[in-house]
């Protein structure tokens, strides 16, 4: 080798060991990137994972070819240059590549939305880099075999130095960079990572050319331009803007509520309203399950607690009540705590819901399952098995309220199934739908629910007006439910694709008016109605 630092071979194994981080370090931040736009659900990550082999395999072809043809390690050190600079530069352009994917995938599709833009999201911003990391270990293996004899035992190395560095580049991101710097800072990091095993070679050999000095000012201005982590750009006035381990956080206010966002740009997952009172939206339904207990003061469990929306609301209406949260994402508590006023006495246990359900004996005459958000349905709290699960945790009066967040009409929606898997486990079952929102409320016992929920509830609602004339509006929106055979299980939930189907009539919906717009009058005419 004419390089003196490849002599001993050690920098090419570190070469492999930082390449395989760096892939799933950039794996894992696409994730990110993506999930507040098309959500973070098996669909996404299959597009994710589908995309970065099709890009490594190719750059592994790619690569073979041309250590074969130019053995020279600068060009493979050239390339993980420009990788570097590339995965530096997605902070700062990602996202508005993305957005305009979205946009003209809206325009231009009918069916599969959500695939076709993050598959092509996926391909603008993650194929080049990866395409480029997945050069290293054939150019490595042709730089370090020097002869036959050796070859099983340095390719082996070779794999176990990647091997190896993936291992700590998908905990590290998961766990440290991600929570702690934010999705942004994480590509700057691995990509500075790259960049600096790429300098330490073209110093070593005392490079003259300009390359290496340009990437260097390139990958600078990205540190100075990509640090900022905000995914919604366009707003100003956001309380709190962040990420966790679980989730894309987003707190805004206006003069009457504070609102929190979970991985996407748009709709409401938790409220708070500033004067207390009702909010509006599907939580103010959901009171009518402990109102259906028929207790003045009912034991309530809420399994997606948020910031304790509904939570809050049960301490608010029903003096005494014992309420109890279980949230997985421990930073939306502290938000809940922080900008969410939620009360003291609500007990909130950072835990899955099915498997705290499952760990516990207690029995409750309210469960209110609000873990469903747009098409990411966790599959495991969607089957027969939990289901089961909640209603051997209710009281022999107790109701089981589910907040559908993707309410249609249409046969075979994500909501068709979850409703007779429920009532194929509850034999009362009724639904109503929210005014003006995607939500459906469903209420499920074992007993028959009130028809009348003013009557059943006179105790509860007495000197509530607010809330006697919501018992009013949910007795008259509340329709029985006569469940079908289309059974959500353990074994088979395909949750994610049921939920596509749905995101591709909502969208279909309500874009319906801007693509007839396009097509008579084009772009400009878009434009135009558009006040742009």
């Amino acid at each position: 080798m004419k390089y003196r630092i490849l002599q001993n071979k050690w920098f090419l194994y570190l070469t492999e060991f930082f390449a395989g981080v760096s892939v799933m370090a950039v794996e894992l931040g696409a994730s990110r990137l993506l999930a507040p736009y098309f959500s973070s659900s098996q669909i996404v990550w299959t597009i994710i994972i589908g995309v970065i082999m099709i890009a490594m395999a190719l750059g592994n072809l790619y690569g073979g070819r041309a250590a074969d043809k130019d053995p020279d390690p600068a060009r493979l050190y050239r390339r993980i240059l420009i990788a570097a600079v590339w995965i530096a530069a997605i902070p700062v352009v990602g996202k508005y590549v993305i957005l305009g994917v979205s946009a003209l995938m809206v325009l231009a599709i009918n069916t599969n939305f959500l695939i076709w833009a993050a598959f092509a999201s996926c391909m603008i911003v993650f194929v080049f880099p990866l395409f480029l990391l997945g050069t290293v270990t054939p150019c490595l293996v042709r730089a370090t075999i020097e002869s036959l004899d050796e070859g099983g035992r340095t390719v082996g190395r070779l794999g176990a130095c990647n091997t190896i560095g993936s291992i700590i580049g998908t905990f590290l991101p998961t766990f440290v960079t991600i929570p702690s710097v934010g999705t942004s800072v994480t590509f700057l990091i691995f990509a500075g990572i790259l960049l600096a095993i790429a300098l330490i070679f073209f110093i070593s050999a005392k490079w003259k050319k300009p390359g290496p000095y340009v990437a260097t000012a390139l990958f600078v201005l990205c540190v100075i331009f990509g640090r900022n982590n905000s995914f919604a750009f366009w707003q100003n006035d956001l309380l709190y803007e962040g990420e966790s381990v679980y989730n894309y956080l987003q707190v805004s206010e206006d003069s009457e509520k504070v609102i929190l966002s979970t991985n996407v740009l748009f709709g409401v997952q938790s409220v708070a309203m500033k004067e207390g009172g009702l909010t509006g939206l599907y939580y103010d339904y959901a009171l009518a399950a402990p109102v259906m207990a028929g207790k003045e003061a009912p034991s309530v469990l809420v399994l997606g607690n948020g910031t304790g929306t509904f939570a809050s609301q049960c301490t608010r209406y029903f003096p005494g009540a014992p309420v109890e949260g279980v949230e997985i994402d421990g930073k939306i508590t502290k938000l809940a705590e922080e900008y969410f006023n939620l009360p003291e006495e609500v007990k909130v246990t950072e835990y899955d819901g099915r498997a705290y359900i499952q760990t516990i004996k207690e029995k409750y005459d309210v469960i209110m399952v609000d873990a469903y958000q747009d098409i990411t349905i966790p599959f495991q709290m969607s089957t027969t098995e939990f289901f089961t699960l909640v209603r051997d945790h209710l009281t022999e009066n107790g109701v089981m309220v589910v907040n559908l967040s993707m309410h249609s009409d249409g046969e075979l929606s994500i909501n068709h199934y979850l409703c007779d898997t429920i009532a194929s486990i509850f034999p009362h079952v009724a639904t109503a739908d929210v005014p003006y929102t995607t939500n459906r409320e469903l209420f499920a016992s074992m007993k028959e629910m009130p028809a009348d929920l003013l009557a059943r509830g006179k105790e509860s609602v007495a000197d509530r007006a607010d809330l006697a004339q919501m018992m009013q509006t949910v007795s008259a929106a509340l329709t029985p439910y006569e469940g079908e055979n289309h059974i959500l299980t353990d074994d088979k939930a395909p949750v994610e694709v049921l939920g596509m189907r749905m995101i591709d009539l909502l969208i279909s919906d309500e874009l319906s008016y801007f693509k007839d717009i396009f097509e008579r009058e084009g772009l400009a005419g878009l434009l135009k109605s558009l006040g742009i």
